[in-house]
């Protein structure tokens, strides 16, 4: 009897140790293109702060390390295979659709599977705000966060006016109030991509970032409950260099004759090889120096790739850096991303700080991105839906204090 109190005690003790308050507020702001080591490589005064006084780790993407599957992975916990945005563009294999970023059919809900926290924690009534994150403007399961905006371009909605949106919703009176605010900002991945990822440019767009950033964080702690708010500053993949000496024609190997259709947006489909070609395009590409190369469903397990009805016959992996195309690589393309997430150029910066986190910690070993989605549903006390991440993985990261 003895040994079942002091069970039960300890397990209550545990479940004490890694409670957080109902009552808190979560902002999560992701940087595109927010490649891990940034903050160390340029000045970025806020970031630093932001360890010293709360968390620092490195996330992983999921495959592909592409902006929309990783965000809505993000959103979801799910991997792209299974949530359904398996690439930035990709072909609707029953219909010939072609989904692509900004085009009508990325405005489809029936692409968008699983449950986005927004949607999650509405549901179990938290009051949710989403500001131009991946599938927060669709009608995803025909509902949106309670307060959302149709996507607009930098030059239409500033930086600055998305740090004005995320502090009027923090300012809006206590039973209209989000608790949970998801901002996206595309930079400093277009830097990245024109300039390479150590350049003066993104330099200069990432510490043009954490100045605004330290600018709404320092408006959050203006407002009377300041000390509820956590705030979390992360990406969705990372930057490689190119070089246009590192390329791989595929007309060098392969007869048009072969193919019916193909996407080059890393990692390559060959959308609709013509079925009695599929075993001479294998062949053809098998050995070639500086790509992989899988029939769709035998992609290695690691990837989690390669079930989804979307995905390709054929699926074809550069080797990092490198260029599967027969254009000439332009002269502006100097980054990319999309590559093997296990490499470590795809992955991503991790900040947190605010009453549930820890202080001054520092993660040793990295975390998956499909575990963002089961943390979000901790801090806002709501039961998640299936997802593939694991709130174990990363709950090393919260404060035992709360």
């Amino acid at each position: 009897m003895k040994r079942l109190y002091l069970t039960l005690f300890v397990a209550m003790f545990t479940l004490a140790t890694w409670a957080v308050s109902c009552d808190n507020y979560t902002v999560v702001i992701s940087l595109d293109g927010f490649r891990w080591d940034y903050p160390e490589a340029f000045d970025t005064p806020f970031l630093d702060h932001m360890a010293r006084d709360g968390v620092k780790a490195v996330m992983t993407p999921s495959f592909p390390s592409k902006t929309f599957p990783n965000h809505y992975t993000l959103a979801t916990g799910l991997v792209p295979d299974h949530h359904g945005i398996i690439n930035n563009t990709f072909v609707d294999r029953k219909t010939g659709k072609v989904y692509s970023i900004g085009n009508e059919v990325s405005r489809e809900p029936q692409y968008y599977g699983g449950d986005p926290i927004w949607l999650t924690a509405k549901r179990q009534g938290v009051t949710t705000a989403t500001i131009f994150w991946v599938g927060s403007d669709v009608a995803i399961k025909g509902d949106h966060a309670n307060y959302w905006l149709e996507y607009k371009k930098p030059d239409q909605y500033t930086y600055s006016h998305r740090c004005d949106e995320i502090f009027r919703l923090l300012s809006l009176p206590e039973a209209e109030r989000p608790h949970l605010v998801m901002a996206y900002f595309e930079d400093p991945d277009a830097n990245g991509h024109d300039f390479g990822p150590i350049s003066h440019e993104t330099r200069r767009a990432m510490e043009y970032l954490d100045i605004l950033l330290e600018q709404l964080w320092l408006q959050i702690q203006s407002l009377p409950y300041a000390a509820q708010v956590n705030f979390i500053v992360t990406g969705d993949h990372g930057m490689t260099w190119l070089n246009p000496e590192r390329q791989v024609k595929p007309s060098d190997y392969l007869k048009s004759e072969w193919i019916a259709s193909m996407y080059n947006d890393y990692p390559v489909f060959i959308n609709a090889a013509k079925p009695k070609y599929v075993n001479d395009i294998i062949k053809a590409l098998s050995g070639v120096d500086h790509i992989r190369v899988w029939r769709k469903g035998e992609l290695p397990a690691y990837l989690n790739y390669g079930t989804n009805e979307n995905i390709g016959d054929i699926v074809v992996l550069p080797d990092v850096g490198w260029y599967f195309d027969d254009k000439p690589l332009k002269k502006t393309s100097r980054g990319s991303h999309g590559f093997d997430h296990t490499c470590s150029d795809m992955w991503v910066a991790f900040r947190a700080v605010g009453p549930d986190f820890k202080q001054g910690y520092e993660r040793e070993h990295t975390f998956r991105n499909v575990c963002i989605y089961p943390l979000l549903c901790h801090l806002l006390c709501v039961t998640p839906s299936p997802n593939d991440g694991s709130l174990d993985e990363v709950i090393d990261l919260l404060s035992i204090e709360n």
